[in-house]
């Protein structure tokens, strides 16, 4: 039951549907693959943010916790760069597929990171229920966060200030692509 899901197994569950979406990304061609590259970028750019908000600023407690997040946030930084171009060029453009497969890789290091660095850190300082509670804060911050990659606004403060109407401006792009067909 998603309730019952703490906050390191929802991320861990989006990190494989990450690799998946980059497996069907690469695989897929036409329409296909535009509609599996438009679910990868939202996915990210969700997924992000809320680790932005919720995740990293929790994972800073204790010591050493500022550089292993500093460190995370600067992989997610350069990831917004690439996914941001990867998003304006489209996957039918030329040098798509190498972009896309430094992307991949830069984005499953990142994943590989959290997972060994940041998450055995929550599990150590959170019990149980702040880890389901933390879960819940991600599902609230995925609801509301841009759908499209933003450099820049990586930290907590510029993601609650900014984010709110940078999200009204990708979904109403995203609802005018949609109903165009593209």
């Amino acid at each position: 039951m998603a309730d019952e899901e703490d906050v390191i197994a929802l991320l861990v569950r989006q990190h494989e549907e990450i690799r998946e979406l980059f497996a069907e990304v690469e695989t897929a061609h036409g329409t296909e693959r535009t509609d599996a590259f438009r679910r990868l970028v939202r996915l990210l750019a969700v997924h992000e943010t809320a680790e932005e908000e919720v995740i990293h600023p929790a994972a800073r407690k204790g010591d050493g916790g500022d550089a292993i997040v500093d460190a995370r946030v600067a992989e997610e930084h350069r990831a917004k760069e690439l996914l941001s171009t990867l998003d304006e060029i489209g996957p039918e453009a030329e040098g798509f597929d190498t972009l896309l497969r430094e992307l991949r890789d830069d984005v499953l290091a990142h994943a590989r990171h959290e997972e060994r660095e940041e998450f055995p850190r929550l599990r150590a300082e959170y019990d149980g229920d702040r880890l389901r509670a933390l879960a819940k804060a991600v599902r609230a911050a995925e609801m509301i966060a841009p759908t499209r990659p933003h450099p820049g606004v990586e930290s907590p403060a510029a993601n609650m200030l900014l984010g709110p109407p940078i999200a009204i401006m990708d979904r109403a792009r995203d609802l005018i692509r949609s109903a165009l067909g593209r």
